[in-house]
């Protein structure tokens, strides 16, 4: 390390070139993540359901998870979230309005065994999913 006058303004001119060299740093200076999230930054967001689908779940566990796909109404992007519950599927139709949040995984990527799902149901047509599952409310048939 110098020890000149001007070593001061050297150091800190590396440290901030350097400083991109982190992958944690460049992600939060250019916003990355909040650019790639579907949701664009919100907790929370309403979708409308396109289709049912099983995921298979990653080894060494063998199941098919129960998901759906959605279409954002804030923007159209289509995503798949995961149904969680026993039976959770069986409240879900299509063309049914959910509203799905993240289900933290690492650092907004996919959770669990579940390849590629990055998002679970919590409402199904402003009705908790939980209280549906265990039987304190019924879904409004429109």
């Amino acid at each position: 390390m110098g020890r000149g006058i001007y070593a001061a303004r050297k150091a800190k001119k590396n440290r901030k070139k350097f400083r991109w060299k982190s992958i944690d740093f460049a992600r939060r200076a250019l916003n990355s993540a909040k650019k790639a999230d579907p949701l664009e930054g919100a907790h929370m967001a309403r979708a409308i359901v396109l289709e049912k689908v099983g995921v298979e779940a990653k080894q060494p566990n063998s199941a098919i998870r129960k998901c759906v796909r959605v279409q954002l109404i804030k923007n159209g992007k289509q995503v798949t979230a995961f149904c969680p519950g026993d039976g959770a599927i069986k409240f879900i139709d299509e063309h049914d309005e959910v509203l799905i949040v993240g289900v933290g995984g690492r650092k907004g990527r996919s959770y669990g065994d579940l390849p590629g799902v990055r998002f679970k149901v919590v409402a199904v047509t402003d009705i908790s999913l939980n209280e549906l599952i265990q039987g304190r409310k019924e879904k409004v048939i429109r």
